[in-house]
């Protein structure tokens, strides 16, 4: 590897980082406006999501450029390549962490729906899922990618049992339709978040082993984690 990729292959782990934690403090600031009904740290996501494009937009210009200036090959073309891949699930895993603050906000303005400790339990693997799934594209780490992986059906399993609890809550509250729809609807993004770690899962994976493991779920959970 040449000095001058070396050099920029570190300024964008940075930039890709930088991308990262900004998201998270979203996701963070997000789920807890939801829970607390506060409409005002919810907006703050909302403000807060062009910054983000912006991030993603620069990382997005570095890898083409590395692309188009170092032609690189065998495992810097798959750093690349991941690591442009795994930008856009950050930007998406914004979107979906804007669009659960949204619901917040209306939350905020309707009679008050309650939920079941499922909700905090969701909340909480899928933010370890967002935060192990940089942690294994940071250190290389597949066997922990590999294990986000497992921990998707987890998050599944928690957005159907939610979504049940609150469909019987509005056949019995009808009067509570309009909250249980926005908080069906946080739901959902809530479960897209948990979607877009396991991409990033995958991308390490991919870039460590060089092994495609996308709509392959069988080899994505198993895995050895002896």
């Amino acid at each position: 590897m040449s000095k001058h990729l070396e050099r920029d292959l570190d300024n964008l782990l940075q930039d890709l980082l930088a991308l990262a934690s900004s998201v998270e403090t979203a996701i963070a600031k997000a789920t807890q406006a939801l829970s607390s009904r506060d409409a005002e740290l919810a907006q703050e996501v909302i403000e807060g999501d062009n910054a983000i494009d912006a991030e993603e937009n620069h990382v997005e210009e570095e890898c083409l450029k590395m692309l188009a200036l170092h032609q690189p090959v065998a495992v810097d073309l798959r750093r690349i390549i991941s690591a442009l891949k795994i930008n856009a699930e950050l930007e998406r895993m914004a979107d979906s962490a804007e669009d659960i603050a949204e619901r917040a906000v209306r939350l905020a303005q309707l009679p008050d729906i309650k939920v079941s400790d499922k909700l905090q339990r969701m909340t909480d693997v899928t933010s370890s899922m967002v935060r192990q799934s940089l942690d294994s594209f940071v250190n290389l780490d597949s066997r922990l990618a590999r294990l986000v992986c497992r921990l998707d059906d987890e998050v599944d399993r928690y957005n159907t049992e939610i979504i049940d609890e609150l469909i019987d809550v509005m056949k019995q509250n009808p009067e509570l339709i309009e909250s249980g729809l926005s908080m069906f609807s946080a739901v959902r993004h809530l479960e897209r978040i948990g979607d877009h770690a396991t991409n990033v899962a995958e991308d390490v994976v991919y870039m460590v082993e060089g092994e495609i493991i996308r709509h392959k779920p069988t080899v994505a959970q198993i895995g050895d984690f002896g």
